[in-house]
């Protein structure tokens, strides 16, 4: 039996948006698209989302078309449109298509903050 994802209940309903740029020749690999997720930052706190543990999968199909489970500090953000737009211009040229499935369960908490997130939280006066 396959692990069941967050985004497997929802795939068919998601807006798919196909990013513009090169044309992609090979499938990326989640951790490639990982790494590009880093240059998506959270407007508010200035650190990327994969650092604060905002992105909990990422799941590529066959025709490099890509899922993100991503959720946010609050449900309330009223920036979730700025998030959405870094993150397809940080995917552009390595999938065909992305879709974010905004995830609330398990909600997002600060365990889920990586060692490197911690770092930048505290030089930025946070105590974490």
């Amino acid at each position: 039996m396959t692990e069941q994802r967050p985004s497997d209940l929802v795939r068919d309903e998601l807006p798919d948006t196909d990013v513009v740029g090169a044309a992609v020749t090979t499938k990326p690999t989640v951790e490639d698209l990982t790494e590009a997720m880093k240059d998506v930052v959270d407007p508010e706190l200035g650190i990327n989302v994969v650092d604060l543990g905002l992105v909990y999968g990422i799941h590529v199909d066959d025709d490099s078309a890509v899922t993100i489970d991503m959720t946010l500090t609050s449900a309330a953000c009223p920036l979730t449109d700025v998030i959405e737009d870094q993150t397809y211009t940080a995917l552009e040229g390595l999938v065909t298509r992305a879709a974010i499935n905004w995830v609330w369960m398990p909600p997002w908490g600060i365990e889920k903050i990586t060692d490197d997130g911690r770092d930048q939280l505290r030089a930025l006066g946070f105590n974490v």
